[in-house]
């Protein structure tokens, strides 16, 4: 018999990978409209998991085993609750009649269906009746297990606050009566703009964490990837924009073993060792922007890998090609003209041609309160400032980055950089 303990986090890590199979195919089976009690089926096979492996130890295949216990729950609640419960419309006919109740379910629950249920469900959690927060919660809880206080404390909120948000989000999910389904046509386009958006936010997070005590989240970082390689490997939802994601992510990742050094300091790309870069990651980063172009489309995240691209071939950060990511930068902004950009844009212009002509970059900027709000504004204001040796202007605007980062490790960095000021 096993220690409680390693059986413990053994569960715990086999249910992170496996809750967001089990939930999608639970809810292909009870309908989107009974969400909350496919997350509750799901919870239940943990705990039974949990009871029963300390006893008998793990079993030879525990991923079967779950899906086992998960199959005969809902074989049971199907059966009590068919006279008061509607499940799915689809196949509600084959549930209500014992004759197929148990084939239907053992089909529904056949592990070659299980990555095309992933996608409905994704497509479910970003259907475009739910706002951005409430469709990124519902993915981080349905599909990659986390609990509401990995959830709150990732996107700097608390637990009361994203617990309302998945209430109110899965009464959506009733009163819009929305369908388990990938979406066809300009629908399908639109649906899949907005789980990119969620999973490129759920890597941001876990690639630069705003709250959490760990600048670096690969647990967050895993599951963008995860959920992006589901859509690349379907036919149906294989674009140029997802192909272009996983070439952003590929390139930005490969330098997360730079980032940070043995006291946990954050390094920034000009004090990295790129010899710490991922190059694997960096070879299938090209794999991926050579096969995004194939498809003769220019998006916003295409551009933001040929961005990452460059960083990632230069030898040193001295033969860094800013004039070909200023033009890369140019473009973004035609598709995508945001405030963010532009500051961006100007960091590349402060770089090619001076911190003086990066300061007034940034001051043509159109005026955004989101900007103003933004840390990264006042940093690189703070930074241009101080390689013109002007210390005071440099110090109030590195102090005022503080105060609007909730990152530890950038607040270290900040700290540091005004003390040299000093």
């Amino acid at each position: 018999m096993q220690p409680t303990a390693p059986i413990n986090h053994i569960v715990e890590h086999l249910f992170r990978h496996e809750s967001g199979k089990l939930v999608a195919v639970l809810t292909k089976i009870f309908g989107p409209h009974n969400l909350q009690l496919a997350e509750d089926v799901a919870q239940d096979c943990l705990l039974k998991a949990m009871g029963t492996w300390k006893i008998n130890g793990l079993p030879e295949n525990p991923s079967a085993w779950l899906f086992t216990v998960a199959r005969n729950k809902a074989l049971d609640i199907l059966r009590k609750e068919q006279r008061h419960k509607e499940f799915t419309a689809t196949v509600s006919p084959l549930l209500r009649s014992e004759y197929s109740l148990t084939s239907t379910v053992t089909e529904y629950m056949n592990p070659g269906n299980i990555d095309d249920d992933q996608l409905r469900m994704m497509f479910t959690c970003c259907h475009p009746a739910l706002n951005m927060e409430s469709q990124v919660a519902l993915i981080l809880k349905t599909l990659c297990g986390f609990s509401v206080t990995e959830i709150a404390r990732a996107f700097i909120s608390n637990n009361d606050t994203i617990e309302k948000r998945l209430y109110r989000a899965r009464q959506k999910l009733k009163e819009e009566k929305i369908l388990f389904e990938i979406p066809t046509g300009n629908e399908k386009e639109q649906r899949l703009e907005n789980v990119l958006t969620a999973i490129y936010l759920l890597f941001n997070e876990g690639y630069s964490s705003t709250q959490h005590e760990d600048l670096i989240r690969k647990d967050l970082i895993e599951e963008s990837y995860r959920l992006c390689e589901l859509l690349r490997k379907n036919s149906e939802t294989k674009t140029s924009e997802v192909l272009s994601l996983l070439a952003l992510m590929s390139f930005t990742h490969a330098r997360s073993n730079a980032r940070l050094d043995a006291e946990g300091n954050i390094l920034l790309l000009p004090a990295q060792d790129r010899k710490k870069w991922d190059q694997h990651l960096i070879e299938k980063g090209v794999e991926y922007i050579k096969e995004a172009g194939l498809f003769n489309t220019v998006n916003t995240y295409l551009l933001e890998a040929a961005i990452a691209y460059e960083h990632s071939i230069a030898a040193s950060y001295e033969q860094t090609n800013w004039e070909h990511i200023i033009n890369f930068y140019n473009l973004l902004y035609q598709l995508n003209p945001t405030p963010i950009i532009a500051l961006n844009r100007a960091i590349g212009i402060a770089e090619l041609h001076g911190a003086e002509v990066g300061i007034q970059s940034i001051k043509e900027i159109q005026p955004s309160d989101g900007l103003q709000q933004f840390y990264l504004y006042h940093a690189t204001l703070g930074e241009l400032y101080a390689r013109l040796n002007d210390k005071e202007k440099a110090f109030q605007f590195l102090s005022e980055a503080s105060n609007l980062t909730s990152s530890p490790a950038q607040r270290k960095l900040l700290a540091t950089k005004m003390e040299a000021l000093k």
